[in-house]
């Protein structure tokens, strides 16, 4: 998978607070919408692959550190680049999408960012209008004018919304201090269910290890969205996510 950093962590902010590159994003309007929630396990190694509706589906990535977070096609190859991805700015940096020790986080750290807020795209359509933005920015070179960056993250600020809980998780917990970054986010690990496990050899590591986590999504569905039979759909409130 193919990254580049483009914004600042600031935008970290931004996928969690809604802020879009100029300040707040207009709140949409308190109309009547839908949320669409799946609930799961996760296991160290271990995929975990959900179809949502509109032909895509969640799929965990698992990685050494953890999952990452994927919105792909149902069929066929997933490309460079996903769904979420391209959403959630900011790229190869610290992102809500990655439940992991990845970015000096410890595995207590990981769970303590809890909730997490992203974005994602719905559609083909609004997939390619995201990638076309994001490759013009790319393609722009090491210092591209500010107006891209504020395409791209007016872009994302389109997607719909999403929020993943973590309900419960077990984990070898990370030896180190805890990165200032790091610190920002995770600040929620006491008030979220959770085993601590310790290694089998009795050595503990800097980072620590996930092992288990039972999650909760929840995801704003745009008119028009085609659900798949089965799916766990309520009323919700737009932008209350």
């Amino acid at each position: 998978m193919r990254f580049r950093l483009v914004l600042a962590f600031g935008l970290l902010v931004w996928s969690g607070c809604k802020q879009d590159a100029a300040g707040l994003v207009p709140k949409k309007s308190a109309a009547a919408c839908r949320v669409e929630t799946v609930e799961g396990e996760l296991n160290a190694g271990k995929a975990f692959e959900q179809p949502i509706g509109n032909g895509l589906k969640l799929w965990f990535q698992p990685i050494a550190s953890g999952w990452i977070l994927r919105v792909v096609p149902v069929s066929g190859a997933a490309g460079d680049h996903d769904y979420a991805e391209l959403a959630t700015p900011p790229y190869r940096s610290v992102t809500p999408l990655s439940l992991s020790t990845d970015f000096a986080f410890r595995a207590q750290d990981a769970v303590g960012w809890n909730p997490r807020r992203f974005r994602f795209a719905t559609s083909e359509e609004e997939f390619k209008r995201l990638s076309e933005v994001y490759e013009r920015y790319e393609s722009a070179g090491a210092t591209p004018p500010a107006t891209l960056e504020v395409d791209l993250a007016d872009e994302a600020s389109k997607a719909a919304e999403g929020k993943l809980t973590i309900v419960d998780a077990r984990l070898v917990p990370g030896m180190a201090d805890q990165w200032k970054m790091a610190a920002a986010v995770s600040s929620r690990f006491e008030t979220t269910a959770h085993t601590l496990v310790m290694p089998a050899d009795g050595t503990g590591s800097p980072l620590g290890k996930l092992i288990w986590v039972r999650f909760r999504l929840e995801l704003a569905l745009p008119a028009g969205f085609k659900a798949v039979p089965g799916a766990k759909i309520a009323p919700h409130v737009c932008g209350s996510l």
